[in-house]
């Protein structure tokens, strides 16, 4: 089997894993479990705490001491073990506990795959601009594979999501180590310091302007990744609650609508090598956060039936939200960096995007949206207005009881209904985004040198 054809199995495999719970959690966190909401932030969190650390160690110990393609199998080997068990947590504390074990395992995966990946393409002579993109979007088609086997097997508010993608783990742990040998540099010098002699040089990147810039807009849009994995899924589940939306098919299948977010990173993943070479890392880069501001707009305004074109032209903008600067942003710091620290530099890059952008991101946005998007509507007329429907109307009346919730005579609810103002939410996320990108293209100076995409190549 070809290279190309064995990384591309490779990456199918490493988002498969990811993607047959990540989107659909918070129904089993909500639907299924009925935790609290506050807690649901540190889910996402755990993301964020493991990229901190993790990605970059593993980075070193792949660039001084143990073949990458070896630390990667016995990560996901471990990651399935973890999702086996996390299926079996019955409470919200050992939850977030066991989900911070499985992305201590997971999260470092992602810069080893990308490691991986450069390092056979340029053994094999192969050119990493052209050839590395077609190879990714597999990565990509197997997150949307997993998320309908997840959605259509009636897994998505369930535990059996975790076995679906602990299987496909163990599959991947053990297939890794039959991938090409990526050994260390261990291109240690005699006198060398001790910040070379134990891996840490990557982080002197950040006495460097543009690197240290790099990493700053990186931790931004990290956060605003994490805003759309957490609440994306949740945000359209939630129309269930309007009785003029129950009964449309976004409500039945929201996961399957989210995909389509996934297909469109096939199509844009595609158009990278054309649209870096035609406008450069730094325009490629604006472009995704430009597009961040669409997403986020776009959902503010859709909703499943005379909006439903918001929200499936938002999920087509993300793929070039998502890819264009993950892409770009890791081809970035290739071009960038020296070959010996080049496996940490790319954990540096995952843990400024997935871990401090991650946990900043999560932690603002649970305490923003608690504090002041969150509705508290006390009697039937108030949520009437908001659900847009009449004070009698059963299904209103039926959610009223699914939150264990009574009504008196009066119309008087026993305890306050909580709903989120989605609208604004989103609103406010694009308007992030929207600071973000124009800070970016004031800031980061970078020149478009097509012999950068070039020099790539080999």
């Amino acid at each position: 089997m070809g290279i190309k054809n064995r990384l591309i199995i490779m990456s199918f495999l490493q988002f498969f894993v990811w993607g047959a719970w990540l989107i659909t959690i918070g129904n089993y966190w909500f639907g299924t479990k009925n935790w609290e909401g506050t807690q649901f932030g540190l889910v996402f969190g755990t993301m964020g705490i493991a990229s901190l650390f993790m990605p970059t160690l593993t980075g070193i110990i792949a660039d001084r001491w143990i073949n990458a393609e070896k630390l990667y199998g016995a990560l996901h080997i471990l990651y399935a073990a973890v999702l086996f068990g996390i299926a079996q947590v019955a409470t919200p504390d050992t939850f977030i506990i066991v989900m911070l074990l499985a992305m201590c395992c997971y999260m470092p995966t992602i810069a080893l795959s990308n490691s991986i990946s450069y390092t056979s393409l340029k053994l094999n002579n192969k050119n990493i601009v052209k050839d590395f993109p077609p190879i990714r979007v597999w990565g990509t088609i197997g997150f949307i594979v997993a998320m309908w086997i997840t959605n259509l097997t009636g897994s998505k508010a369930t535990e059996y999501q975790f076995y679906i993608a602990g299987i496909g783990a163990l599959i991947l742990g053990l297939y890794a180590f039959t991938l090409p040998k990526c050994e260390p540099q261990r291109l240690i010098k005699e006198n060398a310091t001790w910040m070379e002699t134990f891996g840490l040089e990557s982080f002197k990147l950040f006495a460097n302007y543009k690197m240290a810039l790099f990493f700053v807009f990186s931790m931004f849009l990290g956060g605003a990744l994490q805003l759309t994995n957490a609440y994306g899924d949740v945000f359209l589940d939630e129309f269930k609650h309007f009785p003029k939306y129950a009964d449309s098919f976004v409500i039945k299948y929201s996961t399957i609508i989210m995909s389509i977010s996934q297909v469109s990173e096939t199509l844009f993943i595609l158009a990278i090598p054309f649209f870096l070479r035609r406008f450069g890392i730094k325009q490629v880069m604006l472009i995704s956060m430009l597009a961040w501001v669409l997403r986020f707009g776009l959902f503010a305004f859709g909703d499943p039936v005379n909006g439903l074109w918001m929200i499936i032209l938002s999920c087509i903008v993300y793929g070039m939200a998502f890819d264009f600067f993950n892409i770009s942003g890791s081809l970035f710091v290739e071009s960038n960096t020296d070959s010996k620290i080049r496996s940490s530099a790319q954990g540096l890059f995952m843990m400024m995007t997935n871990g401090v952008g991650a946990v900043l991101g999560s932690l603002t946005s649970g305490w923003a949206i608690d504090r002041f998007f969150t509705k508290s509507f006390a009697n039937t007329t108030e949520l009437a207005g908001f659900l847009q429907t009449d004070t009698t109307n059963s299904k209103m009346l039926e959610f009223v009881k699914s939150q264990g919730n009574s009504v008196s005579t009066d119309g008087i609810f026993a305890n306050p209904i909580l709903m989120k103002d989605w609208h604004t939410i989103w609103l406010s996320f694009a308007a992030y985004a929207l600071v973000i990108a124009i800070a970016f293209a004031v800031l980061f100076k970078h020149k478009h040198d097509p012999k950068e995409i070039e020099n790539l190549s080999h």
